[in-house]
């Protein structure tokens, strides 16, 4: 394997998990963390300081707000505004991550966003996310709830006699200081 770093003359950038954050993170301008469903037991997480870098958390519902965050950051540096998309991913009984669905179709959505903003000399690896995202946008809501971070949130909550989490706030783009990674 090699130490190179093919996706570096890329824009838009796309990875999975904590590795995929450490491999992508030092050259990028902002990171964006896509984690659709908070996780099933974060208790087991990794911490992960962030500060030395600019990274933003976004989900399905934060995407175009974060294209917009984007766009005008890059509009302030005047030149290119490079951005490193990071599925979070879900963590496996046996530690390994898990590659959860839901958090690649809201790295696609963010992908997507970007792209129709202009944003977009894309990797292969973004642009795959992405077109996972455009096609399977009418089905996205279902599939998110169906994945199996959906299908466990849902079996958890009936547990607690509750439902799913619903977002009450207005979306917003907030900058992180630090983040619990799958382990």
């Amino acid at each position: 394997m090699s130490d190179a770093q093919p996706q570096i003359k890329y824009q838009v950038r796309f990875d999975w998990g904590l590795a995929g954050f450490q491999a992508l993170a030092a050259e990028a301008d902002v990171v964006v963390l896509a984690d659709e469903l908070p996780p099933v037991d974060a208790a087991h997480g990794f911490p992960t300081p962030v500060t030395s870098h600019t990274v933003i958390v976004a989900g399905l519902a934060t995407s175009a707000l974060v294209a917009d965050w984007a766009l005008a950051r890059q509009t302030e540096k005047g030149d290119r505004f490079s951005v490193a998309v990071i599925a979070v991913g879900e963590r496996r009984a046996d530690g390994s991550i898990r590659f959860a669905m839901e958090d690649q179709l809201a790295a696609g959505a963010v992908i997507d966003a970007l792209a129709e903003r202009g944003i977009d000399h894309c990797s292969p690896e973004a642009a795959a996310a992405a077109a996972s995202f455009t096609g399977l946008k009418r089905a996205v809501k279902h599939l998110v709830k169906a994945s199996e971070t959906g299908q466990a949130l849902a079996a958890a909550e009936a547990t607690a006699a509750t439902d799913l989490p619903v977002a009450t706030a207005t979306p917003a783009v907030t900058v992180v200081t630090d983040f619990v990674f799958p382990a």
